[in-house]
């Protein structure tokens, strides 16, 4: 077993420990693979060892790579990182589901740039912090951000995504975070996707009732030097 099938594998046997002793079905938790700064080589090993959720920060890093390995098509594409409006169309144009949806302007940006009948996935992200400069809205503010993203035909409002404050307990971020995807699926039931927990916090995440968890170099290795 290559050093990359190990790492991926004991992910997952934790995930699937962390699910049962929360009660849940694993089957029901999606592991999207975050490669940011790994070549797109890697995204054809993973996609060998049967890995088809992958996530990406920054859309260059996510534009390059989805034309690399376009062939490999059953792949689903999760932008997860700070969008600006002016990527907007090349972030819709490479990525399944955008996660980080934090204003009404990116989402009227994201809408705009449809060219065809096609429908985005994407995801309420909440601030979980009391800082204003950091991505996310505020909780209060979220219904209002998810009732208007509704209200534009070309995207499909999917959950929530947070990442936990790093001075806080997991446990009790998520809890808010619970509250909030609670709150936005009283609106739309279908919107049922909790996009939290990272390496360090993926279990508390479940616990909370998270449906996709990021994970980046517990699998992929540490990240390359970029210098």
């Amino acid at each position: 077993m290559s050093d990359l099938a190990a790492r991926l594998s004991a992910i997952d046997d934790r995930i699937a420990d962390a699910a049962r002793l929360a009660g849940r079905d694993p089957g029901e938790i999606t592991r999207i693979v975050v490669t940011k700064f790994h070549p797109a080589s890697l995204v054809r090993e993973l996609h060998a060892l049967g890995v088809r959720e992958v996530g990406e920060n920054r859309q260059q890093e996510l534009t390059a790579k989805t034309a690399e390995v376009s062939d490999l098509d059953d792949l689903r594409w999760h932008f997860i990182g700070q969008a600006q409006t002016n990527k907007a169309s090349a972030i819709r144009r490479a990525a399944d589901a955008v996660h980080s949806v934090d204003r009404d302007r990116l989402a009227d940006a994201l809408h705009r740039a449809a060219d065809d009948d096609s429908i985005l996935d994407v995801l309420v992200q909440v601030n979980l912090t009391d800082e204003e400069g950091r991505g996310g809205v505020q909780p209060e503010a979220a219904e209002g951000l998810a009732e208007h993203i509704l209200s534009l035909p070309s995207l499909r409002l999917r959950g929530v995504m947070a990442v936990a404050p790093l001075d806080e307990d997991p446990a009790s971020a998520f809890a808010r975070l619970r509250a909030t995807a609670d709150a936005i699926r009283a609106i739309e039931p279908s919107a049922t996707w909790i996009s939290a927990g990272m390496t360090g916090d993926f279990a508390e995440a479940i616990q909370a009732g998270a449906t996709h968890l990021r994970i980046g170099s517990a699998i992929t290795g540490p990240r390359p030097d970029r210098g």
